[in-house]
C-alpha cells in the first residue's frame, strides 16, 4: 500500500500547505507517486487465478461498461473555445501508441451514441471529462471554502487546474468560464448532492473540492449525467464504473474485501462503495490493511494528462 500512503500525504500538503507553487509541486509529487505502480503484495491463500479473473471482470469488464450519456458536440465545442487544444491532445496520445478514428470523433464530430468505457479509452475519458469540469461554468467550482478559498490565493495551482497542460493558453482562463452545459436548479441540486458523496483514492476530497483530475473530471461526468436525466441511483452506478476503471486495483480490492465478507460485487451499494469509508484515501487505506492479493500488472491512475 506504499502507493496510496504516499499520493494521501502528498494531498495532504496541497490541503494543509497550499500556496499557489506549494501546490503546483504537490500535484507533481502525486502523478510521480501514483505512476510509480503498486506496491508488491504477497500471494493470497486459497484464491485461484479463475476467481481472480472472475472477480476483474465484474469490477472492470474486458467488453466495457456502457454509460448512460451522450457525448454530443461537446469535444468539438471545448475545441472551440479553447479548453482543448486538439494538437496538443493528439500528440500526446500519438506518443502513447496513436490517437485513433473513435478518439479523433469525440473532439471533432457529434458523437449520438453512448459512451462505452473500457480499460483501452478509460484514460482519454477522463481527459476529455477533466477539461469538461474545468471549463464548465458551474457554481461549485466557485465555492469559497473549497476550490476558491482564499488561503488558497486563487484555484490556479491544484493538479485539476494549473496541471492541465491541453489547454490554449493559461488554463485559468477556461476555468468555470464555459457554459457548454446548463442546468436547472434541480439538476444543479442533483449534482451538489452527489459530488460531495464520491470520492476518489488518490486522496481526502470529494468531488466537490475537485482539487485532481479524478475530481474535475468526475465532477464533469455528473454534470452531463444530470443535464441528461440519469436518475440519482443510476449516476452513483455510472460513477462507480467509472471509478472502477480509473483505479482498477483499488476496486479490485474493495471487491475483494466484500466477497470475504460474503457480499458479492453485483450487490455492494454503489452510494455507500464511493463514500469516504471506502474510496477516499483514508477509508481505501484501512480497507486495504485487510485484504491480500496477489500481485498486480496495472497501475494506479496519476494526477497529469
Amino acid at each position: 500500500m506504499e502507493t496510496e500512503n504516499k499520493s494521501r500525504t502528498a494531498e495532504d500538503i496541497v490541503r494543509e500547505y497550499s500556496t499557489p507553487l506549494s501546490i503546483v509541486a504537490a500535484g507533481a509529487l502525486i502523478a510521480m507517486v501514483m505512476y510509480a505502480g503498486p506496491a508488491t503484495r504477497g500471494a493470497s491463500s486459497g484464491r485461484g487465478a479463475d476467481t481472480e479473473s472472475s472477480l476483474q471482470e465484474l469490477v472492470v469488464p474486458a467488453d466495457g461498461i456502457t454509460l448512460p450519456i451522450i457525448w454530443g458536440d461537446l469535444g468539438a465545442q471545448m475545441v472551440e473555445v479553447g479548453a482543448i487544444d486538439a494538437a496538443r491532445m493528439e500528440a500526446l496520445y500519438q506518443d502513447r501508441g496513436g490517437f485513433p478514428p473513435e478518439f479523433r470523433k469525440m473532439l471533432e464530430k457529434n458523437m449520438n451514441e453512448k459512451i462505452v468505457i473500457t480499460s483501452t479509452n478509460s484514460g482519454y475519458l477522463l481527459n476529455l471529462l477533466w477539461a469538461l469540469g474545468l471549463a464548465n461554468k458551474n457554481p461549485v467550482l466557485a465555492d469559497t471554502t473549497e476550490m476558491m478559498n482564499p488561503a488558497y490565493k486563487g484555484a490556479g495551482g491544484f493538479a485539476s487546474t494549473g496541471g492541465w497542460t491541453l489547454a490554449q493558453g493559461n488554463p485559468m482562463n477556461h476555468y468555470n468560464m464555459h457554459t457548454l452545459i446548463t442546468l436547472t436548479a434541480a439538476e444543479q441540486a442533483l449534482v451538489d448532492r452527489v459530488s460531495r458523496n464520491i470520492y476518489r483514492p488518490c486522496c481526502n476530497n470529494s468531488t466537490h473540492f475537485p482539487d485532481c483530475n479524478h475530481g474535475m473530471a468526475m465532477l464533469g461526468f455528473l454534470e452531463l449525467m444530470a443535464s441528461q436525466g440519469v436518475n440519482e441511483q443510476d449516476m452513483y452506478k455510472a460513477a462507480l464504473a467509472v471509478n472502477s476503471y480509473w483505479f482498477p486495483e483499488t476496486y479490485l480490492t474493495l471487491a475483494t474485501y466484500m466477497q470475504n465478507k460474503g457480499v458479492e460485487w453485483k450487490d455492494i451499494s454503489p452510494q455507500e462503495v464511493l463514500g469516504k469509508n471506502y474510496s477516499s484515501s483514508s477509508g481505501y487505506a484501512n480497507i486495504a490493511s485487510q485484504v491480500t492479493l496477489p500481485e498486480q500488472g496495472g497501475t494506479s491512475g496519476g494526477c497529469s494528462a
